[in-house]
């Protein structure tokens, strides 16, 4: 039984703790502990109350993990100095420190996360950024992993991070149980990106500007090159390339990259066109093309995401069953896995 200690604090994110307690509690593996700064029950960002086991200084020796869950004002103030120590004393201890959703920062402040790659939930991947220079940020991951320190994104990729626990200290069989229980992936088969690059790029001022990322979205395949696009807007290739980075956060090319393959993705999950006939609607060129910047972008390839994410909804009612092909024998519940509905 390996000791996992979740800390707690005014505002916590309840599914932050709730999912990743489930994953952990259904294996059978863990002896899981609730520890706030003073020991007493917090409120969390939905308003319920959460139970501690004891205080956050009356840990004692060293831990396997400590899971840092996200804080959520208005519930709460975000916790000061002193949570902070106290979370930098223990992490010292343990074997391995996890965060999910914005339990980064709380890393952060804590210094854990210096010099180490994360990433957090994508409305506060600027903030990591601004705040933490020391941390590079990996702002489209589900989680990241830099030693002994991970770190998910938002709310229920927490439930992915502990997958990722169990399978790491009980192998893929019991971490593949769990997850059909709960119905979730053992892991996200591609599609990795926390969120559509069209809906996280703020609205921009800048009008040409505004109608070029119309167009591009419109005509995934039209022409894209830096010059045919600054010459649309009016500007330099130069001057283009810094707009984009101000005011969208990418480079023109990765922009068009990722809107071209969110394009391939919505006509894999709802046609039965090919590939090849796919890449050259959606600007990619080939299907070799395809392949690869798929395995970039979303490091999986066009027939695996296709395979994954295809509705059948429209077509026979049902969608397949997920971590398994529909008529799958339901695996024989593990000693201590509890299936709650």
């Amino acid at each position: 039984m390996k000791e996992v200690v979740v800390a707690l604090c005014d505002g916590v994110v309840l599914l932050d703790v709730a999912g990743p307690m489930q994953v952990l509690h259904g294996s059978g593996g863990y002896r899981i502990r609730r520890a706030s700064i003073d020991g007493r029950p917090v409120r969390t960002d939905v308003g319920v109350l959460l139970g501690a086991d004891l205080a956050l200084d009356e840990l004692e020796g060293p831990i396997d993990t400590l899971l840092v869950p996200g804080c959520a004002p208005p519930y709460g103030d975000r916790p000061g100095e002193a949570f902070s120590n106290l979370v930098r004393d223990i992490g010292g201890r343990a074997r391995r420190v996890v965060s999910v959703c914005t339990g980064a920062l709380l890393l952060a402040e804590a210094g854990l996360l210096d010099g180490r790659r994360a990433t957090t939930h994508w409305a506060a991947g600027a903030e990591l950024e601004s705040r933490f220079p020391r941390v590079a940020l990996e702002p489209d991951a589900i989680f990241v992993r830099d030693g002994p320190v991970m770190t998910s994104a938002g709310v229920t990729a927490g439930i992915d991070l502990a997958l990722a626990l169990v399978e790491d200290d009980h192998g893929p069989d019991l971490a593949r149980t769990v997850a059909k229980y709960m119905v979730v992936f053992l892991q996200r088969p591609g599609g990795q990106s926390q969120f559509s690059v069209r809906g996280a790029v703020p609205a921009t001022r800048h009008p040409g500007l505004r109608r070029l990322l119309d167009a591009i979205a419109a005509e995934p395949a039209a022409d894209h090159t830096l010059a045919a696009m600054a010459a649309q807007v009016a500007v330099s290739e130069r001057h283009l390339t810094r707009l984009f980075r101000r005011e969208v956060g990418l480079t023109p090319g990765r922009y068009v990259e990722r809107i071209r393959v969110e394009a391939a993705q919505a006509l894999l999950e709802t046609t039965t066109d090919g590939v090849a006939s796919i890449a050259r609607r959606c600007g990619l060129g080939s299907d070799e093309t395809m392949r690869r910047t798929f395995l970039k972008v979303l490091r999986t390839t066009p027939t695996a995401y296709r395979r994954s994410f295809r509705t059948s909804r429209s077509h026979r009612g049902v969608v397949d069953t997920v971590g398994g092909a529909q008529g799958d024998a339901v695996p024989e519940q593990p000693e201590g896995l509890t299936l709650t509905c």
